[in-house]
């Protein structure tokens, strides 16, 4: 492909990569391969009944539950990125994926990480204007502005993600092609490119800062004004319901954001460790499952249209 750039002469080139996964051992492999079974399906059934309830449901058609909903279709698209290639080196022991195959896994599972990040951070401002500005709130957080908020994160993403990959890409990869990792992410690749990967560290750094810590901070911003606010309510019944509708978002940045943090705001390059495989697992796995969970039991208006919806009658033919 285009993609693949010759390396020096009499080197020869990497046309496929061998995962190191997250264990040689057959019976853990048997172990994580169940677990993650577990959780891939978890995510996508669970990540559907809220995009169904939303859809379906005409009292929640407010901003807040248009961005859960292009949330919840996000994090389907996350873990099909990466969680069925390693369910597949589980199961078949093969743990070889193609050049292209890794440099198409890597695009996708990059923009729709960065596409969580900026969503994450549009949903803390409208929690924001929704608390701190009530009466603005219809005008400013109307169905136009939030389709474009969704359009541009989405958008930013993508392109972001274009921009590293191409570069990335564009790098010599002569051997060793061990990825000590489950799935092709832009630093574990990076550690096996036989050239000088200064530009590209700083090119990701620099992304990092645009894509992640940025929203990362709105986020904080914004949820440090929603306290305030909420202090300032002297009503308790009040305040109780304006924390919950905060905590469910605030439980998936902590665990989202803690975890991407680490792993690609560190300028440095180095060869990928254990420790890494098992923070990413965090970002990648574990929030987009965790999601329709938190989104389900700690929102009461949720859980409000999860019970109309399974007491609503059927149609019988």
């Amino acid at each position: 492909t285009t993609g693949i750039v010759m390396a020096r002469e009499n080197q020869s080139v990497v046309t496929e990569f061998i995962f190191q996964g997250l264990s040689s051992q057959p019976r853990t492999q048997t172990v994580l391969f169940t677990v993650f079974l577990v959780f891939y399906l978890f995510t996508i059934f669970g990540n559907i009944m809220i995009i169904t309830v939303i859809r379906a449901d005409c009292q929640l058609q407010a901003p807040m539950y248009f961005f859960l909903a292009n949330l919840a279709f996000l994090d389907i698209c996350y873990v099909s990125s990466n969680i069925p290639q390693m369910l597949v080196n589980l199961f078949t022991k093969k743990r070889t994926i193609s050049f292209s195959g890794c440099a198409a896994q890597m695009y996708f599972s990059l923009a729709f990480g960065m596409t969580e990040c900026v969503l994450l951070g549009v949903m803390a401002y409208d929690r924001y204007m929704a608390i701190c500005h009530p009466l603005l709130y219809t005008a400013v957080m109307n169905r136009k502005v939030c389709i474009h908020m969704v359009m541009a994160s989405w958008t930013s993403s993508l392109l972001s993600s274009m921009v590293i990959n191409s570069l990335t890409l564009r790098l010599p990869f002569c051997g060793p092609d061990i990825l000590n990792h489950y799935f092709c992410e832009v630093p574990a690749v990076l550690a096996l490119a036989c050239a000088d990967t200064a530009l590209m560290e700083l090119v990701i750094f620099i992304f990092s800062i645009l894509i992640v810590f940025i929203p990362f901070l709105l986020i904080i911003t914004s949820y440090a004004h929603i306290l305030f606010a909420i202090l300032k309510i002297q009503s308790a019944h009040v305040q109780s319901k304006a924390f919950s509708t905060c905590g469910s978002h605030l439980t998936v940045v902590t665990i989202f954001y803690g975890t991407a943090i680490c792993m690609y705001m560190n300028p440095k390059s180095r060869p990928p460790q254990d420790r890494d495989k098992v923070v990413a697992v965090f970002y990648t796995i574990v929030a987009p499952m965790l999601n329709p969970l938190i989104y389900s039991l700690r929102n009461k208006d949720m859980k409000r249209a999860l019970r109309r919806a399974m007491n609503r009658p059927k149609s019988v033919y």
